[in-house]
């Protein structure tokens, strides 16, 4: 059976159908998860993630760690349930009024007490190691920032074997990409780093979206961005990035294009990005 299985029998739940008995398997995992002075800080952000957040939390407490950590949650501008399932819970949770990952991120980064930070997604299902197995790379000397990869969960439209050929090939073209440019490769998802390096450069507010890559980026400058490929870190996230361009073959031509164009990226370094008009915000 494979690992994220049980957590699917809560993800995409309405929140009128939430499993109480699973609530509350969370809530008495995370009271014994408190300390007041965390190695660790896993800090999510929700948009409106009611049908992810209580399979995305669930999977979050039932990981393995041998050091104090914190779970904390940023409610991002949500219009649902997401604040009433974070209450069942007992997660401590913020409220971000400012509507976009970056301002959510900041929030989280602003109250993280960790030495280290993980950047979780409320969509998204953590191995039982994940947590055990970043941290322990973010503590190699030199290292000031970790990333790793993600799958995302076969449905009808996107079957198994599909996505499988899929993220083989996506894979590929990361590890390519991370010689030369390892902030073009980092998601915000699977994306820890040192806090008090993060907090001198801090994420980026004004653009819509690559608010992780420009911190991984700046964060270059402080030391070794390491690429984690082992399968105890490969997340599971939902479809909504995919269901933007149809099929999966879609998927595929539209980003093998895009990387084309973009070739020279795989054999040259960059220490500055000019900003799209398009991805700032007004």
């Amino acid at each position: 059976m494979v690992w994220y299985k049980k957590y699917l029998t809560v993800y995409e739940t309405p929140y009128s159908a939430v499993h109480e008995q699973v609530a509350e398997e969370v809530k008495a995992k995370l009271g014994k998860l408190g300390n007041s002075d965390p190695l660790v800080s896993v800090i999510a952000i929700a948009h409106n993630e009611a049908p992810h957040i209580l399979a995305c939390l669930w999977s979050l407490c039932d990981n393995l760690t041998d050091f104090p950590i914190e779970i904390l949650v940023v409610n991002n501008h949500s219009t649902d349930a997401t604040t009433e399932i974070l209450e069942k819970t007992g997660v401590t949770w913020f409220d971000e009024p400012q509507k976009g990952p970056g301002f959510a991120r900041q929030c989280g980064l602003n109250r993280a007490r960790g030495k280290y930070h993980l950047c979780i997604d409320a969509d998204t299902l953590y191995p039982k190691l994940y947590i055990r197995t970043m941290v322990r790379k973010l503590m190699k000397k030199d290292t000031v920032a970790v990333y790793g990869l993600w799958s995302f969960i076969p449905d009808k439209q996107h079957p198994k074997t599909g996505l499988f050929f899929y993220e083989l090939l996506r894979d590929i073209h990361l590890k390519i990409q991370n010689i030369k440019r390892p902030e073009l490769c980092v998601r915000g998802m699977v994306f820890g780093f040192d806090t008090e390096a993060a907090k001198k450069y801090g994420f980026r507010t004004d653009i819509l979206r690559g608010e992780d890559g420009s911190l991984a980026l700046q964060l270059k400058k402080e030391g070794k961005i390491k690429f984690v490929t082992s399968r105890k870190v490969r997340v599971f996230t939902g479809n909504g990035t995919l269901n933007t361009e149809g099929s999966l073959l879609n998927n595929l031509k539209s980003r093998a294009l895009k990387a084309f164009h973009k070739s020279n990226y795989l054999f040259t370094k960059q220490d500055a990005y000019q900003d799209d008009d398009s991805n700032l915000i007004k």
